[in-house]
């Protein structure tokens, strides 16, 4: 388990506390995460990125190659656009996930350092007459995040000119002689970008934005963010034995793009419809945390688990966001269950803050 680059740096960042978040040591908090997370929301906020694994791709079968591997299109992947995607075995279960970039003469794949190992190993084992190299920049890149609506604003007072860009879009720019990509984030909603740069300049860059008016961030309220966006985290939410359709995360899948490792079991479970579980966000008034592994019960039978679960304080109370697999017929956004010893509304994800501001007696109730 390696620090991150710019948890590395000498003159220290002033973080209140340090852990290990997806296979690296960063930042866990530099005061309240509760008030991070609002800023995350509301403000602009600034944030380690380190914990993320770049892997390159050249080679002249770079994109046919890893249209064989992953499950999402590689093949029609414009140049300067990302996708996300999984990597399976052959049973269809999943080995890791990872976002591709198309980078013109290469391609990037970016994934949490603690799967980097499991992706690199997989990518040499399927390697065998193809013109592909495969290259780990962990060491020659790092990243930092920026997150919120005022996010335009900071970038703007540092003096960036930050283009137009959809989501999952990359460009190279440069800002007072230092070469970086750009990367817009994926939810259109809730304004994120990620820098891409060098080691020794990302201590330059992280001043820079907060001496704009970027507040920092660690990696407790990216945690309680990523919870209420429901995105599911590999090794969390998401393991081996899952199945991508039991996931719900149809932007991973492509079917139309030709044959990959594991094909045959995601178009067999498109076709026959066989998935019993889905993966969905659920509610709970309360102050009490909810442990992953608690069971999920409806009508005195257990229907599903609970996989990760974040506390808020707001406004209108405590309120408890938790990720989950739940039975299928019974996962309806509005159905009350029974998580451990307290009712819990099944909720679409992701969770709106109008949603996180209901009280508990608007929640509307819609059993299934």
């Amino acid at each position: 388990m390696g620090i991150t680059a710019l948890q590395a740096q000498p003159e220290g960042l002033g973080a209140a506390a340090v852990s290990e978040y997806r296979g690296a040591t960063t930042a866990a908090r530099f005061g309240d995460p509760h008030a991070e997370f609002a800023t995350l929301r509301s403000g602009c906020a600034v944030y380690d990125l380190g914990f993320r694994a770049k892997i390159s791709l050249t080679g002249a079968d770079r994109v046919r190659w890893l249209n064989g591997m992953v499950t999402n299109n590689i093949r029609d992947l414009a140049a300067g656009s990302g996708i996300y995607a999984f990597l399976l075995n052959p049973q269809g279960h999943i080995l890791g996930d990872l976002y591709a970039y198309n980078r013109g003469e290469s391609i990037t794949v970016d994934t949490d350092s603690a799967q980097a190992e499991k992706v690199l190993a997989t990518f040499d084992h399927y390697i065998i007459m193809d013109d592909v190299e495969v290259t780990n920049l962990s060491e020659q890149l790092t990243a930092l995040g920026i997150a919120g609506p005022k996010s335009r604003e900071v970038l703007s007072a540092a003096g960036f000119t930050i283009p137009e860009m959809k989501p999952l879009q990359a460009q190279s720019l440069t800002w007072q002689g230092v070469d970086f990509t750009l990367i817009r984030g994926e939810d259109a909603e809730h304004l994120s970008y990620e820098m891409w740069l060098t080691p020794d300049n990302v201590r330059q860059l992280w001043d820079a934005l907060r001496a704009a008016g970027a507040s920092p961030v660690g990696s407790e309220a990216l945690e309680l963010q990523r919870i209420v966006s429901g995105i599911p985290r590999y090794g969390v939410d998401i393991r081996e034995r899952d199945l991508p359709q039991e996931t719900e995360q149809a932007r991973a899948l492509n079917f139309n793009k030709g044959c990959y490792v594991g094909q045959e079991i995601v178009e067999r479970i498109r076709s026959r419809g066989a998935v019993h579980r889905k993966f969905t966000g659920f509610l709970a008034e309360s102050t009490e945390p909810i442990a992953a592994g608690t069971k999920i019960v409806a009508g005195e039978k257990e229907v599903g688990e609970i996989t990760s679960a974040a506390s808020l304080q707001l406004p209108t109370g405590n309120k408890v966001v938790a990720l989950g697999y739940i039975r299928r017929e019974v996962g309806v956004p509005g159905r009350e269950v029974t998580i451990g010893t307290r009712k819990t509304t099944v909720v679409q994800l992701p969770v709106t803050d109008g949603v996180l501001l209901q009280d508990e007696n608007s929640l509307e109730q819609r059993p299934a």
